[in-house]
């Protein structure tokens, strides 16, 4: 006899648990993505921000964001509570404005359906589209483009020399996010919005950016392209870098008995040249290697991170650790700088033809850094 139940055999008790678990750990996933998404481009913005603001005169940073989708609008929402920006200085581009949202719309948050105007307006334009409609965007917007505008794409599915070709431009930063077969972190949560967990330490500690070397190398080359379009000379430039990434009472030094790290350059007049952040990304430079050997460097770059999401209380901050122990990351640079390194040249030298070089001094030597 047939049996009336057998068509219906995945709504059975078992099957319905598998499929449940299976959904939670696709939406475990998915907000996990979201929120290191929102994450790093807060950090981002937060670093462009402070530059800015450093110099006498200078307006805030205008911040563009095309597509309000679900990452445009949470996006949006975090840059608003926790960007520290005043709230003319975002804009929203999107088809549908109706669909931001009541919250959005009582913060007032200016929206318009040009994404040509947008993009002249903005120092930094997100893109938040679908892939599908990247193209049509793209070709749209790359004629109102102008330096030192920085394009931050959160559309994964295209790869930065797609992007770069589709715009005819290079100042672009594009993150790159992998979903390994591990559980996600519980940490993400399965409730809450990505602005609620970006205020708990250990949601900021958990998205630490430290493993995307060429992410941070990325932003770092599009704050110096901000300074050069500001006609800094290169040691005022590298000052206030290092004014914010390496304060005069870190926490790190002072525990270690060390001096922090500092970025420097021999004495040239000129602002730096303009950087092809694309490159920046692609390339593996001594930069990139430094990043990813020195401790050192990684514990002030974390705390330069978990400092940009507000003050936390002393007794709850905590680092990144690192995989390789400190004196095994100096051998290595140590060993690369020597191989470099001739009497007429004492200076350590990379074979970067074309590309500008500058230093970084770390515990009294003098490193090569690209872009």
């Amino acid at each position: 006899m047939w049996d009336i139940a057998e068509p219906f055999a995945s709504f059975q008790a078992d099957e319905a648990v598998e499929g449940e678990e299976g959904w939670l750990y696709l939406t475990r996933r998915h907000k996990g993505l979201a929120v290191n998404a929102c994450a790093h481009a807060l950090f981002f913005c937060r670093l462009l921000q402070a530059l800015q603001t450093s110099l006498v005169g200078s307006r805030g940073l205008k911040v563009g964001i095309i597509g309000g989708g679900h990452l445009g609008k949470q996006l949006a929402r975090v840059l608003l509570a926790l960007g520290r920006a005043p709230r003319p200085s975002i804009r929203i581009s999107t088809r549908r404005p109706e669909s931001l949202g009541k919250y959005l719309q009582e913060q007032g948050l200016a929206c318009l359906y040009d994404n040509a105007q947008l993009a002249a307006w903005a120092d930094v334009l997100f893109l938040c589209c679908l892939p599908s409609h990247l193209a049509a965007v793209c070709s749209t917007v790359r004629i109102a483009i102008r330096k030192p505008c920085v394009v931050y794409s959160l559309v994964t599915a295209v790869p930065l020399p797609r992007l770069k070709q589709l715009l005819c431009y290079n100042a672009i930063v594009r993150p790159q996010y992998q979903c390994p077969g591990q559980e996600p972190t519980k940490e993400w949560g399965m409730k809450g919005t990505v602005t609620a967990a970006l205020q708990d330490l250990a949601v900021v500690q958990a998205t630490c950016p430290l493993i995307n070397g060429k992410w941070l190398v990325g932003i770092f080359y599009a704050a110096l392209n901000s300074s050069m379009w500001q006609s800094l000379p290169h040691q005022k430039a590298l000052k206030l870098l290092n004014d914010l990434c390496f304060p005069a009472h870190c926490p790190i030094c002072a525990e270690q008995k060390a001096s922090c790290p500092r970025f420097c350059l021999f004495s040239l007049p000129r602002p730096f040249p303009w950087f092809d952040l694309t490159a920046a990304q692609l390339r593996e430079s001594p930069f990139s290697q430094l990043l990813d050997k020195s401790e050192f460097l990684q514990k002030h770059l974390a705390l330069l991170y978990q400092a940009s999401f507000g003050d936390w209380p002393t007794k709850q901050r905590g680092l990144i650790t690192v995989m390789k122990p400190m004196a095994e990351c100096f051998a290595e640079i140590s060993s690369q700088r020597d191989k470099n390194t001739n009497i007429d040249n004492p200076r350590p030298s990379f074979p970067l033809p074309g590309l500008m070089q500058f230093y970084v001094v770390e515990e009294q030597t003098v490193r090569t850094l690209y872009c």
